[in-house]
């Protein structure tokens, strides 16, 4: 019995450690990485959809593709280095950085889903409503980050918000909007990561 509750101990001490630990998965490196696959993407829009509003479906596929890429960069990423940590507290630390961050995404791939099955008047909001869902992610993270991270959070919710205050239109749904609110915000979040986590890293190993 004692021998149970012993334990039991130990797995709530591990778990406290886990939801408290700053959390080193994220590398600035793949941050970077999808923040380019951002702007290259509003690049090829601007290229290939110059109205989207009139091929919405298209624009909704082209953005989903690109979100899928970077989620399995980011991903990909993360589960090399979980794995080769090879601690238990390190996969724990994932796991609830995951669930931090996890509601918001599923949010606008259902709002997404949505707004344009039924709502297709709407989708001009979309960007917006992502940087704003997105935003929240990351004010959901912020425990298990450098507090700075909220600078990038806070870039997203502004970013969002002034997309919507944009209008509908093409100027609503135009490339540069996602590549600024995006693609910048995830090279500023790939500066974060590396000044507040890795560098100081990098200064102790030498």
């Amino acid at each position: 019995m004692e021998l149970r509750h012993a334990i039991s101990q130990i797995a709530e001490i591990h778990e406290h450690l886990a939801r408290t630990e700053v959390f080193r998965g994220y590398r600035s490196v793949t941050v970077a990485i999808s923040g380019l696959v951002g702007i290259i993407a509003a690049a090829i829009q601007a290229v290939c959809l110059p109205q989207p509003a009139e091929r919405l479906n298209s624009y909704l596929a082209f953005w989903c593709t690109a979100a899928a890429i970077n989620l399995a960069i980011v991903g990909i990423g993360l589960w090399s280095r979980t794995r080769h940590s090879g601690t238990t507290i390190s996969r724990r630390t994932a796991v609830f950085a995951i669930e931090q961050f996890l509601p918001s995404l599923v949010a606008g791939g259902l709002l997404t889903l949505v707004i344009a099955e039924r709502a297709a008047g709407s989708a001009w909001m979309l960007p917006g409503l992502w940087a704003i869902l997105f935003s929240l992610g990351i004010f959901a993270s912020v425990r298990m980050l450098p507090r700075a991270v909220l600078l990038v959070g806070a870039w997203y919710l502004l970013g969002g918000i002034g997309a919507l205050a944009i209008g509908s239109g093409d100027a609503a749904l135009s490339p540069w909007t996602m590549a600024i609110i995006f693609g910048i915000g995830q090279l500023l979040a790939a500066l974060v990561l590396y000044v507040t986590l890795e560098r100081s890293t990098e200064g102790a190993h030498q």
